[in-house]
């Protein structure tokens, strides 16, 4: 892998952890206890992913996703002890690409840092630029073929439209009128429930609880996101 992987964590401990965690799996690692720091550090540096905290003395990590995004592309995961949704929902909207709450297991941490720079490397190959996985869940837009953890899922040609452009934008808060209008291609109703329904069925078959899905996340008065 080209490039270092970024970990800035206050607490010495817990940076130290990741650090010795992804250093064991081969990757090379650059720790900072301090924002500022690294911030400058990535200015004229290779980065391939970054593990941010929170929860900074100096420069909280909402703010370093900010100022990382107005140059960088890399993968960004959020390493917090906050597990609020709205804590959440901020790190995604502001950049962030993934969010793992303290305390965290060792090898979940390296599996989320794997699947990160694989959908990145995937995202920046045109060859590969059809196919999205996320967290065990495959898409390929050339196929039509949806599985989830290697089952097929079936979805009628709509649902995989609006599963596709949600996963194709993960991270980002979609409106019920954005997806509307991109999917079926006509002007927006607000006194349409098509979308919500169609959600709730693809929640269906993906074996998603309705009141806390993995995937298709609602963001009330907003829309929805797949984080």
């Amino acid at each position: 892998m080209d490039g270092k992987i970024l970990v800035v964590d206050d607490e010495k401990e817990i940076a130290d952890l990741v650090e010795v965690c992804l250093a064991n799996e081969g990757y090379s690692v650059a720790k900072f206890y301090d924002s500022a720091k690294a911030l400058e550090f990535a200015e004229n540096a290779e980065i391939a992913l970054a593990v941010l905290d929170v929860m900074m003395p100096d420069i909280d990590g909402f703010t370093m996703v900010q100022k990382l995004r107005e140059k960088f592309l890399f993968p960004i995961i959020m390493l917090t002890a906050k597990i609020e949704d709205s804590d959440k929902i901020t790190g995604l909207m502001l950049g962030a690409d993934d969010y793992i709450t303290k305390p965290f297991s060792p090898p979940e941490l390296v599996a989320r840092v794997k699947t990160q720079l694989r959908r990145y490397t995937r995202y920046n190959n045109p060859a590969a630029a059809n196919e999205i996985d996320i967290r065990g869940l495959q898409i390929n837009s050339d196929t039509h073929r949806c599985t989830l953890n290697g089952k097929e899922i079936i979805l009628t040609p709509i649902e995989f439209k609006i599963l596709w452009y949600l996963c194709s934008r993960r991270g980002t808060v979609v409106s019920g009128e954005e997806l509307f209008e991109t999917v079926w291609g006509e002007k927006y109703l607000d006194t349409s429930n098509t979308v919500m329904a169609h959600i709730a069925r693809i929640r269906e078959k993906l074996g998603e609880p309705p009141r806390r899905p993995k995937y298709i996340k609602t963001v009330w008065g907003v829309g929805y996101t797949v984080e």
